[in-house]
């Protein structure tokens, strides 16, 4: 008898690109996910669900046995340490940097540098590397407004194409990684349900594979 099987999917952006390759896994939600206010999703597997929820609450979920398996981006994997996971995949979709932006054209900063970001474990930890003291302001939305109003003399934040930035007079200034969105398994679900997860993981990675240029496959 198959166990239970419940998958956490990210909002926004990264549920759009998730969906086509779960379908390619053959995991398809029993109901249009984007006009339904529900949280939790059947699909055409009798033992499988989906849950979607907040992309910050991901790591959690799937840590704390909320759920087996789930979809984040890196840079939230990155900021919540994640040590409850395994990482199997990399699913190549909503892909962006994770970069220090600051006011066109801004002087050095001496000394102490202010930071507003939402990413406080990655820019302390990126900070520390460099060997610069800073006070992280940490924000939830609206980054480059705090070099504007003078709250912070750099934002570190997601850029995706820099339109955002540069029609607020920013620009990006230092780059601190690439970030895709990943498949992760809590370690105990991988343990206890590895023949079921195991299948899944191997399907998605296929699909991974196929939707790559063949450029990118040569």
């Amino acid at each position: 008898m198959k166990q239970n099987l419940t998958i956490a999917l990210s909002k926004g952006r990264i549920l759009k690109d998730t969906l086509p390759l779960l379908e390619a896994a053959n995991i398809i939600p029993a109901e249009d996910i984007f006009s339904s206010r529900k949280l939790i999703f059947d699909t055409n597997h009798e033992n499988i669900k989906l849950v979607v929820i907040r992309a910050t609450d991901v790591p959690t979920y799937v840590e704390h046995g909320g759920a087996d398996m789930g979809v984040a981006g890196k840079d939230v994997l990155l900021e919540y340490g994640a040590k409850g996971l395994y990482e199997p995949l990399d699913l190549d979709i909503a892909k962006c940097k994770l970069m220090v932006a600051g006011l066109k054209d801004a002087a050095p900063v001496e000394g102490r540098m202010k930071v507003a970001t939402k990413f406080v474990n990655v820019t302390k930890e990126y900070y520390a590397r460099e060997g610069r003291q800073v006070d992280i302001i940490k924000l939830y939305g609206a980054m480059e407004l705090a070099p504007i109003m003078g709250m912070a003399d750099r934002i570190v934040d997601i850029v995706d194409t820099g339109n955002t930035l540069r029609a607020n007079g920013l620009e990006p200034m230092d780059h601190i990684g690439y970030i895709s969105s990943r498949l992760v398994v809590g370690k105990a679900a991988m343990k206890m349900k590895h023949r079921q997860i195991q299948p899944i993981i191997d399907m998605l990675s296929e699909a991974v594979e196929a939707r790559k240029t063949p450029s990118e496959n040569d």
